[in-house]
């Protein structure tokens, strides 16, 4: 498929196509994000709603030999604000 047959031209093309819809957000710290856009701007901040974060937690302190062991959290937001400089990735939702 061509690109540009799409309206994508640029990167912030793709977010824009994405507006309303599902995204999936990976940001600094180990943290996920998957949630309804609803804006962003230039640095990459977002304002999402129906918000899942889903946090990895690598723990060494209790295990023997330092042994890593690897805990998940989850929480539910109904709206949230992301700031852009903690944004790594924003994955636009699959079109098929």
């Amino acid at each position: 498929m061509d690109p540009s047959s799409s309206g994508i031209q640029e990167p912030f093309d793709l977010i824009r196509l994405s507006l309303s819809e599902r995204v999936y957000v990976k940001l600094r710290g180990d943290r996920e994000l998957t949630g309804i856009l609803h804006a962003y701007d230039g640095h990459m901040n977002l304002i999402l709603s129906d918000v899942e974060e889903t946090i990895m937690i690598v723990e060494t302190d209790h295990m023997p030999q330092g042994t890593p062991s690897m805990n998940v959290a989850k929480r539910k937001m109904d709206m949230l604000f992301v700031r852009g400089d903690g944004v790594i990735l924003v994955s636009p939702p699959s079109r098929a």
